[in-house]
């Protein structure tokens, strides 16, 4: 399947200031990536290369095989975008709102009812669609900006925090509806809300200081830790110890005469092993992977940017 996206190398300076530092990825149909980092960990800078607002200082950029430096026009045709404030006219209608952003991408003005009733069908605007855009719910705000980046039947999609402000059932129509979108589309999620990626992405990269310091599948992230168990004993035992039994590939002590192990042995095996060895198992249980916890261990403690730097 060939890339909707393809980035190479991509470095971004701001004078000495390195906001992207050589990030690599693709983006395929069928894909919804997840794109995240903590603020300054230049997710701005890189959304604004893909959508062609900021020229990298190095580095390419292929938007459904066409170089989004040397044919900008043609490449921007590809994205649909909705960034993290809709740019929405609150005085229009739904349905005057898409027509004008259908003359804005030159939709065939015989098409254009056709192509902005699909698109109302699609983000399910039906029963609003004559109604002007300020009196809509914040969640259907957020539905009519996510129908303006796909008016254009583009292949790829990218979102920035489009549930931030919602309320619980409006988060769930918008996640659906973006996992439905990404049937015959390419997403990029930026956001800052884990669990939303768990929900919706089907991949998951991460950024910080400029570099992707993470990329996986869902899937990879979720089987990652299948062989790793939290164990406590009543057994003062070192982690040396437990180290140097073979049933063990590894061993963290979390807190007093409790660990966490890796093991090739199924639960029911390595349970059994360590009954045997009468060390008082109070606590066996499989490590569930957490993609807040691969967050942390990846974000935290490293040098922030300045505060000046927060929305690079």
């Amino acid at each position: 399947m060939s890339s909707l996206i393809s980035v190479n190398n991509l470095t971004r300076r701001y004078g000495d200031f390195c906001a992207v530092n050589n990030i690599s990825f693709e983006l395929k149909t069928g894909d919804i990536l997840g794109f995240l980092g903590p603020n300054g960990a230049g997710k701005t800078s890189t959304m604004q290369m893909l959508t062609g607002n900021l020229a990298p200082t190095l580095g390419e950029i292929n938007i459904n095989g066409v170089d989004l430096l040397d044919h900008p026009k043609t490449a921007k045709a590809s994205i649909g975008y909705l960034p993290e404030t809709p740019p929405l006219y609150m005085e229009m209608s739904v349905t005057e709102y898409l027509q004008y952003c259908g003359r804005l991408h030159l939709i065939n003005k015989s098409q254009l009812s056709n192509v902005c009733d699909s698109a109302i069908e699609r983000c399910g605007l039906g029963e609003v669609r004559q109604r002007l855009i300020r009196n809509l719910s914040k969640g259907y705000q957020q539905r009519v900006g996510i129908a303006q980046a796909i008016l254009h039947s583009p292949p790829v999609i990218i979102l920035d925090e489009p549930t931030v402000g919602l309320d619980p059932i409006q988060i769930l129509e918008i996640r659906q509806l973006m996992k439905t979108l990404g049937e015959n589309h390419g997403i990029i999620l930026c956001t800052h809300i884990l669990p939303e990626v768990q929900a919706v992405c089907n991949r998951v990269q991460i950024i910080n200081c400029g570099e992707l310091v993470y990329s996986s599948d869902i899937d990879e992230l979720l089987d990652s830790d299948n062989k790793k168990f939290e164990i406590s004993i009543t057994t003062a035992t070192s982690q040396d110890e437990l180290a140097s039994h073979d049933v063990f590939n590894s061993v963290e002590m979390t807190s007093a005469n409790s660990f966490l192990a890796e093991s090739d042995l199924s639960a029911d095996k390595l349970t059994e092993y360590i009954v045997k060895q009468q060390w008082g198992l109070t606590r066996f249980a499989t490590h569930e992977a957490s993609l807040e916890q691969i967050f942390i261990d990846l974000t935290a403690g490293e040098k922030n940017a300045d505060t000046t730097e927060n929305s690079l």
